[in-house]
């Protein structure tokens, strides 16, 4: 007996779930919910002990960034599960959608500007300091306010098509997904062993990677969502390889393999549109 049929209200009609059915998807989201306020507690407790001359803000920058990392995760299942148990609903739907904007907006914003622009060192000149400053709020701001229009526009078209699509068998996202963009910041951060930045070239950089994510979020271009890839059938050897080979790498080196895979799948959407265009000028005419 599958876990659907497990799940079916043996006195409904139509074959409809339990009640009960349809909290299992939205614990993970209450979860995920958690761990995106989680992370900004920590993110403020990291900037004040930093501020202080106190120790233990890079464990506190690192609790926030693993909160990022394990919403991400919970945000990768609860649609999955919703999916499996035949649970889906508007409601659910739209509590997704605000919990990203809690965990993958809000939280990866407060910890980018905490992280890596209040404490930029003060020896550039107090002109210098206070512009990285002012470019640093409006640049957290830009990655919440890009992530929200991302999450706004998933939500209004139910089959997002790209300007240039991919394979009819393959199923994309339109722009980068929110989580992934939120995993880029808090691997980031953990890459550097979550200590604040402050040498104001790399606080400059930061800033610059930030505007990117944002853009890449509210743009066109397409992203691999992996929700082909059914967990009840039979996959191919390779596929296998793959998935442990990601998961001894965590294990063993967690920092350099999360920052490698994030960034991988970031970089992706751009590979994909640069060879759509390169494919498109070398067609014959």
């Amino acid at each position: 007996m599958g876990l659907k049929s497990q799940l079916i209200d043996p006195r409904s009609a139509g074959r409809r779930p339990r009640r009960a059915a349809y909290a299992l998807p939205t614990l993970f989201t209450a979860g995920n919910i958690f761990l995106g306020y989680l992370s900004i507690l920590r993110s403020f407790r990291g900037a004040m002990a930093a501020a202080a001359g106190a120790g233990g803000a890079p464990e506190h920058f690192a609790v926030a960034a693993k909160a990022i990392v394990a919403a991400a995760v919970l945000d990768g299942l609860d649609g999955r599960i919703a999916r499996m148990t035949n649970t889906t609903s508007d409601f659910g739907r739209e509590m997704d959608s605000l919990s990203d904007v809690v965990s993958f907006g809000m939280a990866p914003a407060v910890l980018a500007y905490a992280w890596g622009v209040q404490f930029v060192d003060t020896s550039i000149g107090p002109n210098w300091r206070d512009h990285i400053l002012r470019a640093g709020y409006f640049v957290a701001f830009l990655f919440l306010l890009c992530g929200a229009a991302r999450l706004a526009r998933f939500n209004i078209q139910k089959n997002p098509i790209p300007k240039n699509p991919g394979r009819p068998d393959r199923k994309y996202f339109v722009g980068l997904p929110i989580p992934a963009a939120a995993a880029m910041v808090a691997t980031v951060v953990l890459a550097f062993d979550s200590q604040p930045l402050a040498w104001a070239p790399l606080s400059i950089a930061w800033l610059v990677l930030l505007g990117g994510l944002g853009l890449l979020m509210v743009g066109t271009w397409r992203y691999y969502s992996f929700k082909g890839i059914a967990l009840n059938k039979p996959h191919t050897p390779l596929l296998i390889i793959v998935v442990g080979a990601a998961i001894f790498a965590v294990w063993n080196w967690p920092q350099p393999a999360l920052v490698c895979m994030a960034a991988a799948y970031v970089l992706s959407g751009i590979f994909i549109r640069l060879g759509g265009i390169i494919r498109r000028r070398l067609r014959p005419s």
